[in-house]
């Protein structure tokens, strides 16, 4: 499935927990991390049907967690201790989780935000009182300043006021999200966006 060197891809990752996302199947892999066994001897301690523990087996042999390898009149499985190994590394590595996220849409949740709360003119309905929608919300507003240039607090109203009519409320916030600087009724975006 995996080695020491490549991490696990989407594919792999959602085989892998499907494969383990199941009480049977893990007491099989635990019962295969001791020695190999056949469907029969599983069947008889895990006290489940033979058909029962050969779907688990299909299941766990897709995501390559165990091979079978025939003696006699028997399949013979075993655990395949290496892609586990490696599939173990992959999940704990730095560079995985963060991969799995590399595909989402970062600003989709802002534009939710705005296309609910704004109206066709661009002013707001209302100034959200939920913390994560009002900083969405700012966010847009603080777009309409521009870096290092300095508003008297008349200029900041004026600009405030396409988007509502509490432009107090605005401006408090705005300073309190560290979006605007505030000094001598003189205010100013950040060079460098706050964390």
């Amino acid at each position: 499935m995996t080695d020491q060197t490549t991490l696990p891809n989407d594919e792999q990752l959602l085989s892998f927990f499907k494969a383990m996302a199941d009480a049977n199947r893990l007491k099989i892999v635990g019962l295969l991390a001791q020695q190999p066994y056949t469907v029969e001897q599983l069947a008889a301690l895990l006290d489940l049907r033979p058909s029962t523990i050969s779907h688990h087996l299909m299941v766990l042999a897709e995501a390559g967690l165990v091979s079978a390898k025939a003696e006699s009149y028997y399949n013979v499985y075993r655990l395949e201790q290496g892609a586990l190994d490696g599939m173990a590394h992959g999940l704990l590595s730095r560079e995985t989780l963060p991969a799995a996220a590399a595909q989402v849409d970062r600003e989709g949740y802002n534009r939710k935000v705005l296309h609910d709360l704004l109206l066709p003119d661009g002013s707001l309905k209302i100034i959200p009182a939920q913390r994560k929608k009002r900083e969405a919300v700012l966010r847009h507003i603080a777009k309409a300043f521009e870096p290092g240039v300095r508003y008297p607090e008349k200029q900041v109203v004026e600009i405030l006021q396409r988007f509502h009519k509490d432009t107090a409320t605005l401006r408090r916030e705005l300073v309190g999200y560290k979006m605007l600087n505030r000094e001598a009724g003189v205010y100013w975006k950040p060079e460098e966006p706050q964390a």
